[in-house]
């Protein structure tokens, strides 16, 4: 499978922050303390996790507010505070650097880091990640990490492994499951409950994965362009080459040599769409949508919901992602 990418700084990466959840709040005096078991998550799909396993024995707060950019979250002292009087921390280690320091640093008994709970990837720190073509690239960079220094390059590796798992179903599910075991040990009380919920939702997860592979199955091209790079894992879930603008602030115009790059691509490749996100400017889509001759539409990387939202939570959004999907690469 050749599945491309190019990946942009973590900083210009999305403007999607953590959209309002039914059992959630950001207000502080909620946040612990209570006589449920209080989780602070560090943002939307973590956030979700623990609302959906933890139902109605759960009081799930966020660090990051509804429309916030969650990569360049600054954690407060009061939201030092809201780690240090809650149950458990849910978080994704290397998509938030301050959320990574906070927990560290705090003295709770529960840190549940999602990136431990499923396999992480190295999609590569900037440019083109041809994996796969010629057989070695991926196998050549490991071979490399392993021969050198152990820890300079454990700290690189981790910092260039893709965190955007939530949007693999597949990789989502194995998460679930890990946050769920971690629930039953941190609540025993509440053990059988959170396993049900947890089965419950794996199983939503898995109808998901389904509805992707059929509705994905066939289509007249595999290659779409985004300009995120969000979308690695769900690109080699469902064998689909991304191809992101890379470099490219959401408010700039892509250079020339950029536009015609694309051009070609896309009439080779058959492209028909430039995808952008709800809340980033879709000035550079356009832009590049105008010169190419191609469609736009939003394919969202989940990061947030708000009330731009195609959906009120992951699973409506995911569904609407699909639909854009096979719209754009030509479903049969």
């Amino acid at each position: 499978m050749n599945v491309r990418r190019r990946l942009i700084p973590a900083a210009l990466a999305s403007a999607l922050g953590l959209g309002a959840l039914t059992a959630c709040s950001s207000d502080s005096a909620a946040s612990g303390n209570t006589d449920k078991f209080d989780v602070v998550a560090s943002f939307y799909p973590m956030a979700f996790l623990a609302e959906q396993i933890g139902g109605d024995h759960a009081n799930v707060t966020s660090l990051t507010e509804p429309g916030q950019e969650p990569h360049d979250l600054e954690i407060s002292t009061q939201q030092r505070a809201q780690l240090e009087e809650a149950d458990a921390a849910l978080y994704l280690k290397g998509l938030q650097p301050a959320v990574d320091e906070a927990v560290g640093q705090t003295g709770i008994k529960t840190k549940i880091d999602a990136a431990t709970l499923t396999h992480l990837e190295d999609h590569g720190t900037g440019g083109h990640t041809h994996e796969g073509e010629e057989g070695h690239t991926e196998e050549e960079g490991h071979a490399e990490e392993e021969h050198a220094e152990e820890e300079e390059h454990a700290e690189e590796e981790e910092h260039a492994r893709d965190p955007h798992v939530w949007l693999d179903p597949v990789k989502y599910a194995e998460i679930a499951q890990g946050v769920g075991k971690a629930f039953e040990k941190a609540d025993p009380d509440h053990a059988a409950d959170y396993k049900k919920n947890t089965e419950a939702l794996v199983k939503k997860l898995n109808g998901l994965n389904g509805d992707f592979e059929n509705g994905l199955k066939n289509t007249k091209t595999k290659v779409f362009f985004t300009n995120h790079a969000a979308f690695g894992y769900l690109a080699e879930r469902y064998g689909l080459t991304q191809e992101a603008i890379s470099g490219i602030d959401p408010e700039s115009e892509p250079s020339g040599a950029r536009v015609r790059e694309l051009q070609q691509e896309a009439k080779a490749d058959g492209v028909t769409t430039v995808f952008y996100e709800t809340l980033v400017s879709d000035k550079t889509a356009k832009t590049l949508a105008r010169d190419a001759n191609l469609k736009t539409d939003v394919l969202d990387p989940l990061e947030g919901i708000t009330d731009k939202s195609r959906g009120d939570d992951y699973f409506q959004v995911m569904e609407s992602n699909l639909k854009a999907l096979q719209t754009a690469l030509g479903a049969k």
